[in-house]
């Protein structure tokens, strides 16, 4: 009888081992005869969830490329792709440690990610999941039946669902492989495609739209800007950044991020952009841009030269690769070319309208002759001056526009024609229309190289008593005031004012009775006039003009006479430069010793009334107005809270350029009734001057917000943190005894946190 159920289990034993067998040939036959890794996908997860009573299946595989393990298919949900880290949830642990997971209760495993049953509404219960291997052992991904129908996954639906996936692993990878091989191609070809359309583009800001969104679309960004190198400027910049429009970014090529890769000619992959240092944030407070990664390459020329650099920001789905780094490379290189071309396109469009526009503007006559004595040009000075018309006079044979009175003018034109040798005539006399005109004559040769001659250029400097008269008021004051001085304008006109909108810069020496005492009437004066030296070249590089000096004081205003659409950047941009030129040039006393100055600087903007203020014998060309009180009580301002550079928040609201400012109070100034914001700028700090300088920004502004909640105690902490970061920061030193003080007497519920001067 034993005998007897012993051959029926014998029977039985190996009739099931048929049946897997026969499973297992079926599934390698239907596989096999599938031409798509999604088709492989869809059947296997089909026959594990069937030969396992499971309610649902799903089958991750490895990607190298970004070190995640996907799935497109989840049965009864439709198809999409998930993706997940390699070391995530239950599949990253079977991924990692190469062994199966029989799980009873996911809810009660830490390791189980809840959150996919969140979105899909599946309710998780039992897991069954197990590393997919090729024969020769490597895990190339995890399958994963959910809720068996009839209790807990068993053993043996692990040995079936093992078996299934080592039966098929083979075909897996290769279709995986396929389907990268393919991938790549596409990409290749896309890639020469797009080169190919980019490098022939010779418009400058064209081409850098198109490489950048061609970049951005390569890495899977969501932006990206391309930087080329100014060398004369030493600045980096461009016309484009995808997704912010057109605009003309312009920094420092040492500066940030993109200055770094420019100077190294090393790429950077920085997963956090607000972990690294180097990171400025202010362009995303700009553009309300939140910057995660980024990706910096440099653009290298045919010749070894870094050009420029290119830089990717926020990788979709995570932070870029060392492939992405490659790519982005290989096609910076292959437009690099194109890049190339197009600057030296642009730089020649740009140099002639210069030249053309240079001519026009210029107050000095310009008429240019070709080699058989035809006027080929003649700029509106030059008509003025000679009193003609300096579009007819194109064509015109030399003879006729100089005129019979003034032949010895053409003598000295046709000889340094022939001979190639310029010729100069000093405090010349010229006839025009009947008039005398005193000129300073330059006769140049035009010519294509040593033999070659084109034409000759003849230059006319009107040197008649206007131009005398200028050139001696331009010592006294502003040259752009002289002109309007010498525009004709009647003696009452001229003194009028004007209402314009300026930006108004005081500043004045700290300390600098002791300083006087020191050096003595001689020295003090010799101090202030180097002093005054190096202030007034960075007012004047920014295009302000100096109104006067008031002791050791200086009072400038950008916007009059001559208006910008950036004063105030430009106001402020002089404000750094004199702080950066204090530090690195400072005076000496009697003994030779060096010592530092430092000086205080307010800023603000507003309408003012321009114009020569005075009387007929004696004019001063300034401006007046509450505008310019203001600038003066922040500069003032500057003693109190301890900072170089206050502007108003006039000033600030209409900054273009990003800087480094910190809000510091809202304050009524004494003589005032309105409160206005006032800020600190901080650009011209170095790490010496103010180490941990983010740090100290980003807390007191913490502690600002706290302490205008009425939050007195964490305000409190926060300016102590910013001490801690920096220990001699006035401004925190002044909110804390300000906190002790409402702490003891707290203000009304309607208090609105202004602070009211009574100091000028």
């Amino acid at each position: 009888m034993d005998d007897v159920r012993s051959q029926h289990a014998q029977g039985a034993d190996a009739a099931a081992s048929m049946q897997h067998m026969q499973l297992l040939l079926d599934v390698s036959r239907n596989v096999a005869a599938l031409d798509s890794l999604d088709a492989v996908l869809d059947a296997l997860v089909a026959v594990a969830a069937e030969q396992t009573d499971a309610d649902r299946a799903t089958l991750y595989l490895d990607d190298p490329e970004t070190g995640e393990l996907y799935s497109r298919i989840a049965q009864g949900i439709g198809r999409r792709e998930i993706r997940l880290g390699r070391h995530e949830g239950i599949a990253g642990t079977v991924f990692k440690e190469g062994r199966a997971l029989i799980i009873d209760d996911a809810y009660s495993d830490e390791r189980f990610m809840g959150r996919f049953d969140s979105e899909t509404g599946f309710k998780t219960k039992t897991i069954l999941a197990a590393p997919i291997r090729t024969p020769k052992g490597k895990v190339i991904g995890v399958i994963q039946v959910l809720n068996k129908t009839d209790g807990i996954f068993s053993d043996k639906d692990r040995e079936t669902v093992e078996a299934i996936t080592a039966q098929c692993a083979i075909t897996l990878e290769s279709l995986q492989l396929i389907e990268r091989m393919e991938k790549s191609q596409a990409r290749e070809s896309a890639f020469m495609n797009v080169v190919s359309d980019i490098t022939s583009e010779l418009e400058l800001p064209k081409l850098l739209n198109k490489v950048m969104s061609e970049a951005a679309r390569l890495l899977n960004a969501e932006r990206s800007t391309l930087f080329l190198n100014d060398a004369k400027t030493n600045e980096l910049f461009s016309y484009v950044g995808a997704g912010l429009g057109q605009t003309q970014i312009r920094l420092p090529n040492s500066a940030g991020i993109a200055g770094a890769v420019f100077t190294s000619s090393e790429s950077v992959n920085i997963p956090y952009a607000y972990a690294d240092l180097r990171f400025n944030p202010s362009f995303d407070r700009q553009t309300g841009f939140f910057t995660r990664s980024i990706l910096c390459v440099p653009v290298v020329n045919k010749s070894g030269t870094v050009i420029g650099v290119t830089q990717a920001l926020n990788k979709v789905g995570g932070p870029f690769s060392d492939d992405d780094e490659h790519r982005l490379r290989a096609f910076t290189a292959q437009v690099a070319i194109g890049l190339e071309n197009a600057k030296l396109f642009d730089d020649v469009q740009a140099m002639r309208n210069y030249n053309e526009a240079m001519l026009q503007s210029m107050s000095n006559g310009v008429i240019t002759f070709d080699g058989d004595g035809a006027t080929r040009t003649c700029n509106a000075a030059g008509g003025r001056i000679l009193r003609i018309d300096p579009e007819a006079a194109a064509g015109q044979p030399m003879a006729d526009v100089f005129g019979e009175a003034n032949q010895w003018l053409i003598d000295r034109a046709q000889r340094v024609c022939e001979t190639n040798e310029p010729d100069i005539a000093v405090d010349a006399e010229i006839q025009a229309e009947g008039e005398t005109v005193s000129v300073n004559v330059t006769v140049l040769p035009l010519s294509a190289g040593e033999e070659e001659t084109l034409g000759v250029m003849v230059m006319l400097e009107d040197i008649s008593n206007e131009k005398r008269v200028k050139s001696t008021l331009s010592r006294y004051m502003d040259p752009d005031i002289a002109d309007q001085l010498l525009s004709g304008e009647s003696g009452e006109a001229a003194l009028g004012g004007k209402q314009s909108v300026a930006t108004v810069l005081f500043s004045d020496i700290r300390g600098f009775t002791t300083i006087s005492e020191k050096l003595g009437a001689a020295g003090t004066v010799a101090m202030l006039n180097d002093y005054f030296e190096h202030m007034v070249e960075c007012i004047s590089d920014q295009g302000g003009m100096l109104d006067k000096f008031i002791g050791d004081a200086i009072m400038a205003v950008f916007g009059v006479p001559l208006p910008h659409a950036d004063d105030p950047d430009r106001g402020v941009r002089a404000a750094i430069n004199m702080q950066r030129a204090l530090q690195a040039w400072s005076p000496t006393d009697p003994d030779g010793n060096e010592f530092p100055l430092h000086i205080g600087v307010g800023l603000n903007t507003d309408t003012v009334v321009a114009g020569n203020i005075g009387s007929k014998k004696r004019m001063d060309y300034t401006i007046i107005g509450d505008g310019v009180n203001l600038a003066a009580r922040l500069e003032s301002a500057c003693k109190q809270y301890g900072a170089q550079i206050l502007l108003s928040e006039l000033t600030v609201n209409k900054l273009k350029g990003a800087y480094r400012l910190r809000q510091l109070d809202y304050v009524v100034v004494k003589g005032k009734t309105e409160p206005v914001s006032i800020y600190e700028c901080m650009d011209h700090h170095t790490e010496e001057t103010c180490p941990n300088l983010m740090d100290v920004m980003g807390l007191f502004a913490d502690g600002l917000q706290r302490y205008r909640a009425q939050d007195f105690v964490r305000a409190r902490e926060r300016f102590i943190d910013v001490q801690k970061a920096r220990a001699d920061d006035v401004p925190a030193a002044t909110y804390i005894e300000r906190c002790d003080v409402l702490l003891k007497e707290p203000p009304p519920e309607d208090w609105d946190g202004v602070w009211i001067m009574t100091e000028k």
